[in-house]
């Protein structure tokens, strides 16, 4: 009863406890006419660390900053057309009210212009980096995924957007959460002309910046800044298209921007292997061979939803739905070399004709309600639903060389695979999040209180019916007609509670204790044809499991910042209860308790304002899946006979990461540093055997030629290491943007193959160089390479054995958008792929893909395009992938849509509420500033 009576307690302490902070409000308005300025950017400085807090004026003018603490502050406010306003602030012992603050208009001067043509790319404060959107020249109807490719240290790897080495996994606009987690969306919906800059940073947990403590849960996050004169009105695009042999797209995005409220719309159909909102996307610049490229043919129809405002002065609230439903066709060739056999060269081969019809609904929603200047409730519920139907056809055969002594491959047949089967499925996961926040009246004393559910549950029925030959023993051939029911549920919660103390002016502790619980149910029953129906139960391949796994965790931290240095070390005794249970076809129990203490420290060193060096190390466990603890046999494929094990532990991981920034805002020079290893213990991997004859009293079914049976096993001996490293500058001479980025990758992981140890090894090489141009809105491209090899080796490989897995790859794009003549626009796309080392009995492995189109802006606003495009023109768009386990190498080849025309009409909405850059109002003249820097966003402007 103790600990509910503390918690109680302390809950009741908040009620009364006094504020922290203090709040700074005012209004801005014109110096000239006293109009109200909705919209201007607002930011408060604190000196003298120039800790910046942002916000924007309402509809009426009017700013508030909340929980501000004592001290010094800069308060500077900018709106476009007007000159900047600073004014020193002092917060003491009371809320600041500023009043009614003037700016002037600024002038349009010939100097003014001059300034703005050498506009920095951008600066480096922190860990933030900063680049202004005005110093990348992009098409007048760019995307923000267009400007966002073009600033140094961003790449994209297969088709995700990367920023010095990681992924982009969230996006914010204006500092509001935009489309969730999908950050490719997000970037496709907005028009690179409203952004006025552009932020990229490591987003801490709201729980960690709230209590200033870093719990180590991180996401690369990219914030849009947009410009103040475009948060008010409608823009977006409307864009349908046709083509022969029955190839149509229609699909809609429109953003309405109020000042804080937002609201997002999108739809797309199609059956040209869009599977996002790149709607009026015509084959060539942008495109970025999203159609054509992924595996299978698809037909997609898709919706979504995403909304943000301000309910009130102090409730915030946003969320979003989306809707898919896609039909995919697809032929696959897989090859397979095997690198652990008892057999000098084991090889697979498997072509498949599958089709899956997928439908999705996603939601979430996040409601951030500021009770007072110390009270904070955070609220974020999530749910999905899937169902899913495929159907799969599937015919292979295995082969081996018995006889390391050929000078050529003597090839024999092990089996032949005939595998047809049809699977039925729906999911659903619920979750929650609550966060309640409290800031004490002595500075630097917080406290914290989360607590997170979340339910899925996974059901499906698949049919199947495998005929499997073995040429050496037919009396060892496989016929199966089965019937699979599965079902999967579990539920899973955590509480934690957190108290921060300030020590001194440049230290802080925190206390903390949380507890969690994930209970999994797991039921998988096989039933084999009777006479009429599937009603003989297979024992052998079925399973009723549940698995409990509790955690309790006690952490202090203490954490010392001041203006050069950042400090941080954390040390947390963790006590985990895993408990498995096993109801059919036997009944056992598995108890067992695990105490692991989990130390991590932090260190930060801002050697300027513009340089910063960061160093993390911690350390983490990770638990077995219900699956990976299941002990039922799978037989899925019949020569790769799967089961888990009940026996398995927690890993244990340590891992070190590094991170150097630097930005000369003085030569636009940004370099960036990254690296990370890892070293995990109980590592769970795999335990290879080779089946024999005398092993089909067990097994149940007697073994084919060559098969093996899997099993998880904890093993010592993984580690990963990685690094990552970015330079970009202007070339002033070619007005345009270089970048280079280089890439090593170690992955060793350690394997069972009929009970001895061995370990697999990928060592990955990688370089890139880029080119984007800043000439104008009339001359826009972009180019890039890509080059990798990679190296794959095993200790258990026989050193007859002399296949070579190594391979290399180079990816080289080219996007160009010109415009030129009376409206008229030309795009390309030309992107060529070179494999080396891949299968030979692939039916390629190299393609050049060009796509272009020729487009005529129509309209008196040239809002509208009319385009015709031709997608794959030299008809050579393959998709082949190379993926590793800790048996075989393995490589992939599907189908693809291939050369298609299509005749698109495209209008982009454009309806702004204020004035529109480089356009002149009645008895006007332009603002100036830096929106006169983007070409034609004026223009664009309704």
């Amino acid at each position: 009863m103790k600990a509910p009576f503390l918690l109680l307690f302390l809950l009741a302490t908040t009620l009364y406890a006094q504020a922290q902070g203090y709040a700074v409000n005012g209004a801005v308005q014109s110096a000239q006419n006293k109009e109200t300025l909705p919209g201007a950017t607002v930011q408060l400085i604190r000196l003298p660390d120039s800790v910046r807090t942002a916000t924007a004026t309402d509809k009426d003018g009017n700013f508030g900053f909340q929980a501000v603490k004592p001290g010094q502050y800069a308060l500077q406010m900018n709106y476009l057309g007007f000159k900047t306003f600073t004014r020193t602030v002092q917060v003491q012992n009371a809320a600041v009210l500023l009043g009614p603050l003037l700016l002037e208009e600024a002038t349009n001067t010939l100097n003014e212009i001059k300034i703005v043509g050498k506009i920095p790319l951008g600066s480096q404060k922190g860990d933030t980096t900063v680049f202004n959107a005005g110093a990348f020249k992009v098409a007048a109807d760019a995307s923000a995924e267009d400007l966002v490719t073009k600033l140094p240290g961003v790449t994209t790897v297969d088709g995700k957007i990367q920023a010095q080495g990681e992924e982009i996994r969230q996006i914010l606009v204006d500092g509001k959460r935009f489309f969730g987690e999908d950050a490719a969306t997000a970037l496709r919906n907005l028009p690179a002309e409203v952004i006025e800059n552009i932020e990229i940073f490591d987003k801490k947990s709201d729980q960690a910046e709230f209590s200033g403590f870093d719990d180590g849960n991180r996401a690369k996050t990219l914030n849009i800044v947009t410009k103040p004169n475009r948060r008010q009105g409608k823009f977006g695009k409307v864009s349908v298209g046709m083509g022969p042999d029955k190839k149509y797209m229609a699909g809609t995005s429109l953003n309405i921007f109020k000042g804080d409220r937002r609201f997002t719309i999108n739809g797309l159909s199609n059956n040209i292997n869009m599977q996002d909102f790149s709607v009026g996307e015509a084959p060539g610049g942008g495109m970025r061979g999203r159609r054509g490229g992924g595996a299978g043919i698809s037909t997609t129809n898709n919706f979504g939803l995403n909304y943000s405002d301000f309910w009130g002065k102090k409730m915030e609230v946003s969320g979003n739905y989306n809707y898919s439903n896609t039909r995919n066709e697809n032929n696959r060739l897989v090859f397979r070399d095997y690198q652990i056999s008892r057999f000098y060269d084991q090889q697979n081969s498997d072509e498949s004709y599958t089709t899956n019809r997928n439908e999705n609904h996603q939601f979430n929603f996040r409601l951030d309600y500021k009770i007072n200047d110390r009270n904070r409730l955070l609220i974020t519920p999530r749910f999905s639903i899937q169902k899913s139907n495929s159907s799969a056809n599937t015919i292979g055969r295995s082969i081996f060389d018995a006889d390391s002594t050929n000078q050529t491959y003597d090839a024999t047949t092990l089996t032949s695979t005939d595998d047809l089967s049809n699977a039925d499925n729906y999911s659903y996961n619920l979750g929650n999040d609550i966060n309640f926040s409290h800031r004490f009246n002595k500075p630097g004393r917080t406290f914290t209180v989360n607590l997170n559910t979340g339910y899925n549950l996974n059901n499906g029925d698949t049919y199947r019916i495998t005929n499997v030959e073995d040429f050496d023993r037919p009396d060892r051939s496989i016929y199966l007609n089965q019937l699979i029911k599965a079902e999967r549920g579990g539920f899973n919660w955590r509480a934690n509670i957190a108290l921060g103390e300030k020590v001194g002016e440049k230290a802080q502790v925190q206390a903390e204790y949380s507890i969690s619980n994930r209970v999994e149910d797991s039921e998988r029953l096989a039933y084999d044809m009777g006479e009429v129906d599937y009603t003989d139960l297979n024992a052998r391949l079925s399973n009723s499991f549940e698995s409990d796994y509790l955690t309790q965790q006690a952490k202090t931290s203490y954490q010392y910042n001041s203006d050069k240095v950042r400090v941080q070390v954390q040390a947390q005794y963790q006590m985990a209860n895993l408990q498995n249970e096993q109801e059919f076809p036997t009944t056992y129990r598995v108890n067992r308790t695990f105490h692991n203490l989990l130390p991590n420290a932090q260190f930060e060193y801002k050697f300027t304002k513009t340089k910063n060096l960061q160093i993390d190390y911690r350390t983490n466990t990770n638990a077995p899946s219900v699956t990976q603890l299941q002990e039922v046999l799978d037989n899925t494929n019949p020569l790769r006979f799967r089961t888990g094990n009940a026996g398995l532990v927690q890993a244990y991981q340590n891992s070190v990461n590094v991170r150097y920034r630097s930005f000369d805002t003085e030569t636009n020079k940004v370099f960036s540093f990254f690296v990370t290893a890892a070293q995990t213990n109980s590592f769970i991997t795999n335990s290879t055997l080779e089946l024999r004859e005398e092993d089909a009293a067990w097994l149940g079914i007697a073994p084919s030629l060559g098969a093996q049976y899997i099993r998880p096993v904890n093993l010592d001996g993984n580690w990963s290491a990685r690094s990552f490293v970015s330079y970009g500058q202007p070339l002033n001479l070619l007005k345009s943007n270089i970048n280079f980025n280089g890439s090593v990758g170690y992955n060793k992981t350690p394997g069972l193959f009929n009970n001895e140890m061995f370990f697999s090894t990928t060592t990955n090489y990688g370089l890139g160089a880029s080119l984007s141009s800043n000439i104008s809105e009339n001359v826009d491209f972009n180019f890039s390479t890509n080059a990798n090899y990679n190296v794959l080796s095993t200790t258990l490989r026989r050193s007859q054995n002399n296949n070579n897995n190594n391979f290399f790859n180079q990816s080289t794009n080219l996007r160009a958008n010109l415009r030129f003549w009376k409206g008229l626009v030309y795009r390309t796309e030309l992107s060529h792929q070179l494999n080396a080392g891949l299968s030979s009995n692939l039916r390629s492995t190299n393609y050049t893909l060009l796509n272009m189109s020729l487009s005529k802006k129509v309209f008196k606003s040239q809002k509208g395009e009319v385009s015709l495009s031709v997608n794959d023109l030299l008809r050579q768009n393959i998709s082949v992938q190379r993926t590793q386990t800790d048996a075989f190498v393995q490589d992939t080849q599907t189908s693809v849509l291939q050369r298609f025309f299509m005749l698109t009409f495209s209008y982009n909405i454009r309806t702004f509420n204020g004035p529109v850059p480089g356009e002149r109002g009645p008895g006007q003249r332009g603002p100036g500033g830096r929106g006169n820097m983007r070409q034609g966003g004026g223009r664009n402007g309704g």
